[in-house]
């Protein structure tokens, strides 16, 4: 008796088979060519025979030292990595330490101990209050609230998910909303009635979301690290500290400004094919009746949150408050929601320690940049490109840079790189570090060219409502109008709220 050959269903499955068998060998080639790419990029950079002197405005002249030269060749390495993902972020964190280390390009003790930083420690502290949202369902009950507010106009629609994600950004990181608020931006696509297609609305909702989390999340700490990390480097390179009251002050105004303007930029390139959702209020007053009263953990929360937040700006006029870190106020707001059984031990691993090490790493390759000499070199051979601009025209090409940085590589790891650089050359130009710090943490808190830019952009193309280069495509104009926006806060804006804009 003959054997039964495949069946029709095995025929047609096995192409299948060899296809994806295929690309994944092709995404695993292309992983070792940019593996490849960073460890080559180190070694040409580490054994560059003859880097050019600089020399800066004063006639001093800076050579590029043997541990200056590695960091440099190690910033190559991280920042090919981290775009590529050719590990998981965290682990190429870990090799900027390991590397470190083993090729003596700073004291292992002094490069560990910046993965420590109270201000990565603010920032584990805010993905912690990002969690409590998540965990005890205020996030829903919020977004659930707006929907029967802004009824079934997609023009308002728009406008309550901008307003909404903005807001949440004020008091938790805004990669924990936008991953909050994407199941209810899809449920809101749905109700829409194109199913799974994409369409303009679709479209204009998932990059708006993307496009306002960045622009709320400069006006508070919470919203992203890059604010504590920037706040880091300006502490330790300009000696002065600035608190959560004075970033909110200078910010706010910026970031509401944006959140407008994004919505109105979005009606016009996404304009909705219809202009009603019918039955879209009903829907959201079903799921928030569902939701019932309020419970314990979420006044619990709520509480704890407000007095995290309220101390941290009364350190300003408190002077009793003055000394308190404010990376051990946010702790001990992440301590009590342990203690009232808000969270329990297995909330802990929704934290993600990929990001955790993200910021300890990127803190560790800024410093190391800027202790070896390799900031300072690279700025004076960067001042010749801004040498002879106007203090505006300076501040706001540091903030275009910046953004191009950002859009590159992860924003925390942009800040860590550019800020240095800028606060170097700041004192060359006669701008004062203020304006540079601001400006700067303005670019980089909103990305809108790339995915790799920021979380949100990368969360909002799980939506499938539109490409990568439809996604550039919308950037270019969104990334001009920050330039122009930052460009007026710098002239006018800030230093009529009181900024220094030069050194006197």
């Amino acid at each position: 008796m003959s054997e039964a050959g495949p069946t029709p269903a095995a025929r047609r499955g096995k192409p299948i088979l060899v296809r994806l068998a295929s690309a994944t060998a092709a995404r695993d080639v292309r992983r070792w060519i940019w593996l490849l790419t960073g460890v080559g990029l180190f070694a040409a950079i580490a054994l560059w025979p003859s880097p050019p002197i600089a020399v800066d405005p004063n006639g001093e002249v800076v050579a590029l030292g043997r541990e200056a030269q590695w960091a440099l060749a190690l910033f190559a390495l991280a920042a090919t990595w981290w775009v590529f993902e050719v590990v998981p972020i965290g682990v190429t964190a870990i090799a900027i330490g390991v590397a470190q280390a083993l090729f003596l390009i700073r004291e292992p003790r002094v490069a560990w101990t910046d993965y420590f930083d109270p201000s990565v420690w603010f920032i584990f502290g805010s993905i912690v209050i990002g969690l409590v949202f998540t965990r005890t369902g205020l996030t829903r009950r919020l977004a659930y609230g707006m929907l029967m507010a802004v009824g079934e106009k997609t023009r308002n629609i728009y406008l309550g998910a901008f307003l909404m994600t903005a807001g949440l950004t004020l008091v938790m990181a805004h990669t924990a909303v936008a991953a909050a608020l994407f199941p209810v931006l899809m449920a809101i696509h749905h109700l829409y009635g194109s199913g799974d297609e994409k369409t303009r609305f679709g479209a204009g909702l998932f990059v708006g979301m993307a496009f306002t989390a960045g622009a709320g999340s400069v006006i508070t700490l919470f919203g992203a690290a890059r604010s504590a990390v920037g706040i880091g480097f300006f502490r330790e390179l300009a000696g002065r500290d600035v608190d959560f009251f004075e970033l909110s002050y200078y910010m706010a105004p910026l970031g509401a400004v944006m959140v407008l303007i994004l919505w109105l930029y979005i009606l016009v390139v996404f304009p909705p094919e219809r202009s009603v959702i019918p039955g879209l209020r009903d829907r959201a007053r079903a799921l928030y009746e569902k939701l019932g009263p309020m419970t314990r953990r979420e006044f619990g929360a709520v509480l704890i949150v407000t007095a995290a937040v309220l101390l941290m700006s009364l350190k300003q006029f408190v002077p009793a408050l003055a000394g308190i870190d404010k990376s051990a106020i946010i702790l001990s707001a992440t301590v009590l929601f342990f203690v009232f059984r808000i969270l329990k031990a297995d909330d802990l691993e929704g934290v993600s320690w990929n990001i955790i090490l993200l910021f300890g790493g990127a803190m560790s390759i800024g410093f190391c940049l800027w202790q070896t000499g390799a900031a300072k070199w690279l700025a004076i051979h960067w001042l010749g490109l801004l040498a002879t601009a106007p203090p505006l025209a300076f501040i706001t090409g540091v903030a275009v840079f910046v953004m191009i940085m950002t859009n590159l590589i992860m924003n925390v790891a942009a800040i860590a790189i550019s800020l240095p650089v800028a606060l170097t050359i700041a004192p060359y130009m006669g701008v004062a570090p203020e304006p540079i710090l601001y400006a700067s943490l303005a670019a980089a808190g909103m990305p809108f060219l790339f995915l790799v830019g920021a979380a949100p952009n990368a969360i909002a193309y799980n939506s499938e409502q539109f490409t990568t280069g439809r996604f550039f495509v919308a950037g270019v104009p969104a990334s001009v109008i920050l330039v122009g926006v930052i460009a007026l806060f710098v002239w006018k804006i800030w230093p009529w709220m009181g900024m220094p804009v030069f050194i006197r």
